[in-house]
């Protein structure tokens, strides 16, 4: 019963985030409401594999929290730079050659 509950909890918070993600007034709140989203959905997974008992579904959470973390990295480097690659400064003084 109790953790029927927490699942609830877990799944109310979600949805709160995903508002937070549709509406939010700042690309950084729908960013970060992503990632709650993702660190929620770890703690359902979490909760789901201690009620059914198979241990082996953890697994699965530590994999999306890893995949949930490098995405929202890699969304911020896109928002901040506006490009994945930033140039370093060698290759900025570098000349390109006019003809092939």
């Amino acid at each position: 019963m109790i953790y029927a509950v927490a699942a609830f909890a877990i799944l109310l918070t979600m949805g709160l985030a995903l508002a937070r993600a549709l509406i939010g007034p700042t690309i950084y709140d729908r960013i970060l409401a992503i990632n709650m989203f993702g660190t929620k959905t770890v703690l359902v997974i979490a909760v789901f594999a201690f009620i059914s008992g198979r241990t082996d579904i953890l697994d699965i959470a530590l994999i999306y929290a890893l995949i949930s973390f490098i995405g929202v990295v890699a969304v911020l480097k896109l928002v901040e730079q506006g490009n994945f690659h930033a140039p370093s400064e060698e290759e900025d003084d570098r000349e390109w050659p006019t003809k092939w």
